[in-house]
């Protein structure tokens, strides 16, 4: 798999190309802020065709190039379906004094194509096998994207929802620090110690180095189990 990732934009978020290769069709994943430029000198550097935006959520550090790059090249954009609205109206998703800080204004509009995003759905895309997790807590829409072979190469693009040595904030609309936890229990304390991480900001990781260094999956991990209730 080839995978080229670089950061974008004031909040430096990652925007990842991946393909099955040099030469092949490609999916871009959180087209950020001044994404455009690198992302079509990934494009003719590697050869590639993109044929979907994919979007871990709807802030607008990973979706502000989402139109321009969808449209020029006649591509749906991919998001869940309770972070969309945040596509024309980013400013749902900031704090008072961020939406104060653009004049509560900033001009989005949709792409053309616009696809839903569901729980468990399995995408045969661009010669990928991608399977999307929803982990609400940072954002109700936030998603990861899981990809890669059974026998190894396995990676995940986490989005917001886990960082190196730390999790998204869960402060801004849209978000929910209990089911951040939930998300972080069921759904990243369960992937193989061997899967690479790919973080919305900041270094790559792997799930093995975050189950034992990260001090949130640490304290879940630790975590006395629930008492039975009923019978």
């Amino acid at each position: 798999m080839l995978v080229i990732g670089f950061p974008t934009g004031a909040l430096q978020a990652n925007c990842y190309v991946l393909a099955a290769g040099e030469g092949e069709p490609c999916v871009i994943i959180d087209p950020g802020q001044d994404a455009e430029e690198p992302i079509e000198q990934a494009l003719r550097q590697y050869r590639l065709a993109p044929v979907a935006v994919l979007l871990t959520h709807g802030h607008f550090d990973h979706t502000f190039s989402v139109t321009p790059v969808c449209d020029g090249n006649d591509i749906p954009a991919y998001i869940h379906p309770d972070d969309v609205a945040m596509l024309s109206d980013p400013l749902k998703g900031v704090s008072r004094e961020s939406a104060a800080f653009f004049g509560g204004n900033l001009e989005m509009r949709e792409p053309n194509e616009v696809r839903s995003l569901d729980d468990g759905a399995e995408l045969d895309i661009a010669g990928l096998k991608i399977t999307v997790d929803h982990t609400p807590g940072h954002t109700g829409g936030s998603v990861m994207f899981r990809s890669g072979a059974q026998e190894g190469g396995r990676l995940v693009i986490s989005g917001d929802t886990l960082f190196a040595g730390s999790i998204g904030r869960t402060d801004l609309p849209g978000g929910d620090h209990s089911r951040m936890l939930s998300s972080l229990q069921d759904k990243v304390l369960t992937l193989p110690d061997d899967m690479v991480v790919l973080p919305g900001h900041g270094p790559s990781t792997t799930i093995g180095r975050e189950r034992v260094t990260n001090p949130y999956l640490v304290q879940l991990r630790d975590a006395p189990a629930a008492p039975h209730r009923g019978l």
